[in-house]
Order: C-alpha cells, then structure tokens, then sequence
C-alpha cells in the first residue's frame, strides 16, 4: 500500500515537474520571439533611416568616404535582418553607389532643408556609435561630425540663396532679400572658424547690399503707418 502510495507521488511529482518544464520552455520561447521582433523592428527602423540619410547626404554633395561608411554600415544592419528572419520577404535596396559621382542638387524648399538637416543630424549621431562600437577611430569620427556639421550649416545656407534666387528670377526682390539674410544669418552663427565662412558671407553680403536699396519704400510706408 505504502509503495503505490509512494508510487503515485512520484508520478505526481514527475508530470508537476513536466509541466512546470513545458511552461518555462514555453516562456522561453515566447521571450525569445519576443527579442527576435524587438530587434527586428529595431534594425528595420535603423535601416531606413540610414538609407534615408544616405540619400540626403549623396544629395547634398558629402565627401564619399562618409557616405562609403554608413553604406557599410546600412549593409550590415540589413544582413543582420536576414540572420535572424531567413524567410522574411525582404527586398535589399540600393544604398548609395559611392564609385559613382554625387548628383549634388539645390534644395529647393524650407521643407526639404529641413528634411536634409534631420538625416544629416542622424548622420552624425550615427558616425559617434559607429566610433563608440570600435568600429572606426574617435578621432576620425570627430572629423567626420565636424564635417557633416558644416555640410548641414552650407545646405541650410545654400537652400536659402538658391530660393533667393528664383524669387529674384519672379520679380520678387523683397522675398529674396529676406532668404539672403537668414542664410547669411546660418553662416555667422555656425561655430566654424571665421575663415572657412567668410568668403561665402562676403559673397551673401555682396547680394545684400544690391538688393537692400529696395527695402526703402516699404521701410517709408511702415514708418508713415505708425
């Protein structure tokens, strides 16, 4: 009697055991998804970015061993997407092609400036982890920053003339004085050394003084309001 009784609690014991195994397997399991999804939508999420700001960066004229790093480094992140996901139906577009030329284009638009300094901005964040992850020298990515730095100050700049001068272009001479002035407003303010702006604030300045005479009549008009 004894030995059944003892018999049955061990079966007991065996199947708590069991199932107290099934569940933490299950939960492993299910942490373990968890991760892999996480980690997934994180590398999806940084990707994109990187390809974005990659686009901005070959756009805006960047020196070709910046945009050669993060494409290496978009790279990675999209293969790391493929380890873990084999069966995800994924298409690997084509980051920026460094061997060919920069198709370096205006900015058109206080829209489209602003887009560009955001992925620039990203840039440089991401040209500091890359250094903190050993994967290039601190040194070299104070450079690269500094450079990505000034590329954002000169694309707000040179957005702002190029504006400037299709206002002119239509007749409006007041409108694009205002965006001389906010671009030569961008360069004054840029922590750079005076002599790396002041060619280009000399030429803004030049601008502004040609069509400055035209702020008169409406300077008059607001002062005979008051």
């Amino acid at each position: 009697m004894i030995n059944d009784n003892l018999f049955y609690v061990i079966i007991l014991i065996s199947v708590l055991f069991g199932a107290v195994g099934i569940n933490a397997l299950i939960q492993f399991r299910d942490e373990n998804n968890r991760k892999r999804l996480e980690r997934l939508n994180w590398l999806s999420e940084q990707s994109t970015h990187t390809l974005n700001a990659l686009s901005i960066l070959k756009q805006t004229g960047c020196r070709a061993e910046i945009v050669e790093k993060l494409d290496q480094h978009a790279m990675s992140l999209i293969e790391e997407m493929a380890v873990i996901s084999p069966k995800l139906d994924m298409e690997i577009p084509n980051a920026a092609d460094v061997n060919s030329p920069p198709e370096v284009q205006p900015l058109s638009s206080d829209r489209a400036i602003k887009r560009a300094q955001i992925y620039i901005n990203f840039a440089e964040k991401l040209i500091l982890d890359m250094a903190r992850a050993g994967r290039l020298t601190m040194q070299l990515a104070q450079t690269y920053k500094q450079e990505l730095y000034w590329l954002s100050i000169t694309v707000v700049a040179d957005g702002h003339i190029h504006q400037a001068k299709q206002l002119e272009a239509e007749g409006q001479p007041l409108a694009a004085l205002s965006h001389l002035k906010h671009a030569k407003a961008v360069l004054v303010r840029a922590m750079i050394p005076e002599s790396q702006k002041k060619s280009r604030i000399e030429t803004l300045q030049s601008d502004i003084d040609r069509l400055k005479p035209l702020e008169a009549p409406s300077s008059r008009l607001r002062s005979l309001r008051r």
